[in-house]
Formats: structure tokens, C-alpha cells, sequence
């Protein structure tokens, strides 16, 4: 079976940690156990992950060296923290084919996702982005700055523009390389963000583009039959953080749609996730789910996660209605 993973941040830095590439490498070769035990199990992968807090770095560094260097555009960014995470996470897969006898060929390609220079996206910024602040720093860099910062959490981040993805420029060639049996790394951090111009040309646009929804783009590419969307909790929740909180162990399409226009799944975390992997199901009527990435496996095979059905008859009953607020 074809499998497109979507890791989220939590796959390379987690909540509170400094995010140093010891750190990042450290957390990769947990998250290469698990995808490594997807392929034994003979599935072509295909990957893809965030990039929040990667691209926030480096744009803090080309503010910082300003005076000296001139600070590449927000494209230019995505391309490197692509670079940087793609080279991290097959040096992890690897290291990891190597240790369980595997001589599979891993490649990380850079992929450019093209999008809307009209979209209405640029005129509100959303994606959240680098590190998370305490509200008066926040602010403070958003006056010196020019930023816009908005709440995530307990803490404040730099939100940008994200607006939605259309088309992978390398399709084909992403295929191709899947077909002759190669892991990919590909749509690093939602793609580079580029736009069409008049005469067919593309051009860099200052954006980020969110890593679930591209991941939808990437698995209709290569004719993925599975998309999984592995992060750092066991699945869709409900009362996140109280004595009633409950995992929800299938959503329909139209549960999932309901909720993420009523609040239920939040845009700021789970709404992204629901939304990518109803558009899976909806588009491909293939298999789509959300869960650990420690429980990859059993994500794939149906038994931990939330999984997405198209029509109500599938569903077994969520643990409460939707309509509590989720993570």
C-alpha cells in the first residue's frame, strides 16, 4: 500500500524543548522506529512534516544578521527549514534501514506547492510560526519587527499568511520516484509557497502553507491509498484536559465538517488535521487517520488513532457529541 505520514512539530522539536539540531536529531530516530516498522510491513512511504518552528528560527537569524546579510524572503525560508528537516529525517531513516538489515533508498526532494496570490489568506496571517513568547516579548517584536503575533496556547507566536495549496510543480517526478521503490521525503513544511504569473511563470510568495492540507495534495500525487497524520497525542479529543476528555475513535465526514465550522476542532490545532483528512476521504475514498506517531502501525491498521468514514452507517458512536473544544 501506498502510505502518505504527515508528522506533526512534535516529530522533530517538542513543547518547551530548545530545539538545537541535537534535539531535533534525537527525536527523529524515535520517529524513524516507527515509520520504519510501516515499511517492513512491505507499505511505500511517502513523507512530508511541519515546519513551525524551523522557519521561525531562521527567519530570527536573518533578522539578526540584517546589517550584514540581506534577509531572504519568507519562500527562500521554507526552501532551507525543508532542506535542514528533510536532510535530519533521512539521515534518522537511514540510520534506522540500516540497524533492522533494510536497504532501502531514501530521498528528500524540494517541492514547490503553488497557490493563490490572491488568496484572501495574505490579508489575514494565521499560521503560527518560530518560537512562543510570553505576550509582552511578542509584542515587543511585533512593533520592532513588523510582525503579526497572535495566542497559541498558553503563549504568543508569530502568525503569517497560509493560504490554501492547489498543486505540487513536482507531481510527476514524485511519482516516478515512488514507483521505483524509493522513500521520499517530500512537501517539507506544506511546500515552497509559489504563484503563477500571467505568463506561466512562478514566483516565491511570502506565505507558509499548511503542512496537512499539502499532505492531501501530496497522497492524490502519488496515488496514496492511506494518509496518516501522526502527532503527539493517540487521537481526536474531546474535553482536552478535563475529567470527561475522551478520544474519539471514528469521525464521519459530515461530524468532521460540523466541527471544525462550529469550534469543536480548533484552527489553531486539531482543525487542520480534521479538515486534511476528511478531504482524503472525500476526494479518494481511501483511508484516512490521526494519531501518535508511536502508534503508527496501529493508526494504519484502524486500532488506535481517530479514523475518517465517509458516511454515518460507518461510525461507531464518539465517546461524547461532538461540540466540546478539543486540542
Amino acid at each position: 500500500m501506498r502510505v502518505v505520514v504527515a508528522l506533526g512539530g512534535n516529530a522533530l522539536i517538542r513543547r518547551g524543548e530548545a530545539g538545537s539540531i541535537e534535539v531535533q536529531h534525537h527525536n527523529l530516530l524515535g520517529a524513524a522506529r516507527a515509520l520504519v516498522d510501516l515499511e517492513r510491513m512491505g507499505h511505500r512511504l511517502v513523507l512530508t512534516h511541519g515546519n513551525g518552528p524551523q522557519v521561525g528560527f531562521l527567519a530570527i537569524e536573518a533578522d539578526a544578521a540584517a546589517a550584514t546579510v540581506p534577509p531572504p524572503p519568507l519562500d527562500v525560508l521554507v526552501a532551507e527549514s525543508m532542506g535542514q528537516i528533510g536532510y535530519l529525517l533521512a539521515q534518522a531513516l537511514t540510520a534506522r534501514l540500516a540497524a533492522v538489515g533494510r536497504g532501502r533508498p531514501v530521498t528528500v526532494v524540494l517541492t514547490r506547492t503553488v497557490v493563490d496570490a490572491a488568496d484572501p489568506a495574505f490579508a489575514a496571517p494565521s499560521k503560527p510560526v518560530g518560537p512562543v513568547y510570553d505576550e509582552p516579548t511578542a509584542r515587543g517584536l511585533a512593533d520592532a519587527r513588523g510582525w503579526t503575533v497572535a495566542r497559541d496556547g498558553t503563549g504568543w507566536r508569530r502568525v503569517v499568511p497560509s493560504p490554501e495549496p492547489l498543486e505540487i510543480v513536482e507531481a510527476s517526478s514524485l511519482r516516478a520516484l515512488v514507483a521505483s521503490g524509493v522513500i521520499v521525503i517530500a512537501s517539507g513544511g506544506g511546500g515552497i509557497p509559489v504563484a503563477r504569473t500571467g505568463r506561466g511563470a512562478l514566483v516565491g510568495v511570502e506565505a507558509v502553507v499548511d503542512k496537512d492540507l499539502a499532505a492531501v495534495l501530496l497522497a492524490e500525487a502519488v496515488g496514496a491509498e492511506a494518509l496518516l497524520l501522526l502527532t503527539d497525542v493517540p487521537s481526536v479529543r474531546l474535553g482536552r484536559g478535563t475529567a470527561g476528555e475522551a478520544g474519539i475513535p471514528v469521525l464521519t465526514l459530515a461530524q468532521a465538517a460540523a466541527g471544525v465550522a462550529d469550534g469543536t476542532f480548533a484552527s489553531g490545532s486539531m482543525g487542520p488535521k480534521v479538515t486534511a483528512a476528511a478531504s482524503f476521504v472525500r476526494r479518494t475514498g481511501g483511508f484516512a487517520a490521526i494519531g501518535a506517531l508511536e502508534d503508527a502501525v496501529a493508526v494504519l491498521a484502524g486500532r488506535a488513532g481517530t479514523r475518517l468514514v465517509a458516511m454515518d452507517e460507518e461510525a461507531r458512536p464518539a465517546a461524547h457529541p461532538v461540540g466540546a473544544r478539543t486540542r
